[in-house]
């Protein structure tokens, strides 16, 4: 099957994670993606670990976890046989993703002006640190940093005194999600005007980007919010909870609800009877809840709450995630075969087609080993150009070495 961007290519000048994870994407939409890396060591998440996987010892399991169903070339930008390479993949691609600091692949010759003039038609996403211009535009940009930068870690941690990052590179996964449906948003533009454009996103923006009533409390109600551990910073009883052998999550998150949770738990007092009034003696209520959990243990709390119909649940462990039924019966790990590791799975992806039920994935490859199918295949699609036709890749027009 060919998904629903089989027509497209995207050409990943990207590198680390948010463009590679945006490339990714699309590629998990059926588009063919051509990833660019230095022949020197490639993309340098090749490098990070650990953990790292492989009889050598030398396999990223990082790599790995942002670039299945890519082809990979290996050229040196700065010469001038990989810039003619460049410019002739260029005018075959519909999309190119890059995340250099701002001003670099201007430097390299490949302004957004050389870029159109070469394909009118060319999407160009830009992923960048802070932004491509204002005061801080040519900042560096590094997960972390925009996580303690935009406000995030000011919202995590067991409170305001001890801000924490996001477990996962979170800046880095939103700016490649924001990035990716950016272009899904250009192509379909371009369907009616006929011509490409940029998008463009940041670390900084993808984050407040989804600060949603974190920030309508400041804008609006002059409330800067701060960390409160793992309880809801606006409903009540809604976070973690000690059980007698460890800990669950329930979310009361209406009225109804906290009636059947009260009657439960015996906790139908005075101060309790609606959000407002729970959130504001949220520590003793969290108190009281804990107390009569401690009777019981998870998993008799979890069967009489699914009982009555309450959100709750467990806390589970990455392993554990992805041992459970739910989590395969979703399609959220899919199994590839990699040419030194044979048969692995790896994290797939959130979406899944009704029309498109049989997408078949590909390994993240290895630094160069797709060079002979892209030239192969652009060299077929510069012919077809040439004598008046126009060639589409889709998951069809497959060459051996990959997509």
């Amino acid at each position: 099957m060919h998904g629903p961007l089989g027509d497209i290519v995207v050409l990943d000048l990207s590198r680390a994670l948010a463009g590679p994870h945006a490339a990714q994407m699309l590629g998990d939409l059926g588009a063919r993606v051509i990833k660019v890396e230095h022949p020197d060591g490639g993309d340098e998440s090749r490098g990070w670990g650990p953990p790292f996987a492989g009889p050598s010892g030398d396999i990223s399991t990082y790599f790995l976890a942002a670039n299945r169903n890519k082809q990979s070339i290996a050229v040196d930008l700065k010469t001038p046989e990989g810039k003619e390479l460049i410019e002739r993949l260029v005018r075959r691609s519909d999309v190119l993703i890059e995340n250099f600091r701002t001003g670099v692949l201007d430097r390299l010759g490949f302004t957004v002006g050389r870029l159109h003039e070469l394909n009118p038609r060319l999407v160009i996403l830009s992923i960048t640190g802070f932004g491509h211009d204002g005061p801080e535009g040519g900042r560096p940009g590094y997960d972390q940093i925009a996580q303690g930068e935009a406000g995030l870690m000011s919202l995590t941690g067991p409170g305001p005194g001890e801000p924490y990052r996001v477990g996962a590179s979170i800046a880095d996964l939103l700016a490649g999600i924001h990035g990716a449906y950016g272009v899904a948003a250009a192509l379909y533009e371009r369907e009616r005007t006929g011509h490409g454009t940029v998008v463009r996103t940041s670390l900084l923006a993808a984050v407040t980007g989804v600060h949603s009533y974190h920030g309508t409390a400041w804008t609006v109600g002059g409330q800067v919010p701060r960390a409160g551990g793992n309880h809801h910073a606006s409903i009540a009883p809604y976070g973690a909870f000690r059980c007698a052998d460890g800990m669950i999550q329930i979310a009361v998150a209406n009225e109804n609800q906290w009636r059947k949770v009260a009657a439960l738990l015996d906790l139908d007092k005075p101060g309790y009877a609606t959000n407002r009034e729970r959130f504001a003696h949220r520590d003793e209520l969290i108190a009281d809840i804990e107390k009569a959990l401690a009777a019981h243990d998870r998993a008799h709390w979890l069967e009489r709450l699914a009982e009555l119909g309450i959100p709750a649940g467990a806390i589970r462990s990455i392993d554990e995630v992805y041992a459970w039924e739910q989590t395969r019966s979703q399609g959220l790990l899919v199994e590839v075969e990699h040419p030194v590791l044979g048969t692995i799975e790896l994290p797939g992806p959130p979406l899944r087609f009704d029309d498109h039920p049989g997408f078949h994935h590909t390994a993240p490859p290895q630094l160069g080993a797709d060079r002979d199918a892209v030239l192969d295949w652009l060299a077929r699609a510069e012919q077809e150009a040439a004598s008046g036709g126009e060639h589409r890749s889709t998951a069809a027009d497959e060459t051996e070495g990959g997509r």
